[in-house]
């Protein structure tokens, strides 16, 4: 199962914009040439911002962070190292001028019911989540329910979902896989410590990895988990706003389970029935 605090600004690391660049660069596995053709510069120009011996414009900045695929919260830090003001507002969630956003993700949640699904930000904070994922937490403790409960910590704490996931080991690793890919892209603090406590959850020596009863054709891994004597069969997708003009906006993602069998869809469908 991603508070827009959760990347620190790559801006307060005491380097220019060009060893940034640089570094987002060799990140994307680009050349300098690579780069410049589809940035519409020069492989020199590319090697002079780099090397400190052309300050880019603000325009450059941005084009160059856009043909990387640079996240926004980074974004302004390069702007910040580059000695511009920043472009991309942080509006807290809570704000009227996101109250469009908030209703909109609460109908498309709700929408998706009895199948369960979710919100979080780049910290894996839960924003919202529907009757579907109320049903999977039923009897996990308050304690990691209370505001405000993380994606992460309920999934894998070995008093939330943890014991209830029939293939454990492999959902796990899907998850601390996909924390490693954003810490890859956001210095986070926050990111790292989260990841560093949830790998150390004990995962008991017998931890659920068994095959189902009958053997299912899944088109991904799902995750399989108990719900009062049955086990149920989910696969994930996650879905984030095309070109997102704030950081808030920028770190949402809506997760949304899919039933991975006939036998999970049918029984969803009797609770609404």
């Amino acid at each position: 199962m991603v508070a827009a605090e959760a990347s620190v600004s790559t801006a307060t690391d005491g380097k220019g914009v060009g060893p940034l660049l640089r570094a987002w660069r060799e990140r994307r596995r680009l050349s300098q040439l690579e780069l410049a053709l589809r940035a519409d510069s020069s492989a020199r120009h590319i090697s002079f911002v780099e090397t400190g011996r052309s300050r880019p414009s603000e325009e450059m900045v941005l084009r160059l962070a856009e043909h990387l695929d640079v996240p926004v919260r980074e974004r302004n830090a390069l702007l910040l190292a580059a000695g511009y003001a920043p472009r991309y507002p942080e509006t807290p969630l809570d704000d009227p001028a996101l109250d469009a956003l908030r209703d909109g993700m609460e109908r498309l949640i709700q929408g998706y019911e009895p199948y369960p699904a979710l919100v979080v930000d780049a910290g894996y904070t839960v924003v919202a989540a529907n009757r579907g994922i109320a049903m999977l937490l039923e009897g996990v403790p308050e304690e990691l329910l209370r505001p405000a409960p993380n994606a992460m910590r309920l999934t894998l704490h070995p008093e939330g979902l943890a014991p209830r996931i029939r293939n454990l080991r492999e959902w796990r690793g899907h998850l601390l896989a996909q924390m490693e890919r954003q810490l890859a892209l956001h210095r986070s603090d926050q990111l790292r410590a989260l990841y560093e406590e949830v790998t150390a959850y004990p995962v008991p020596e017998d931890a659920p990895g068994e095959e189902p009863d009958e053997p299912v054709p899944y088109f991904a891994l799902p995750m399989r988990i108990e719900h009062e004597g049955r086990v149920l069969s989910f696969v994930s997708s996650i879905s984030t706003f095309n070109t997102p003009m704030d950081i808030t906006v920028a770190e949402l993602a809506i997760e949304t389970f899919l039933p991975a069998d006939a036998a999970t869809t049918k029984y969803l469908h009797t609770l609404v029935g």
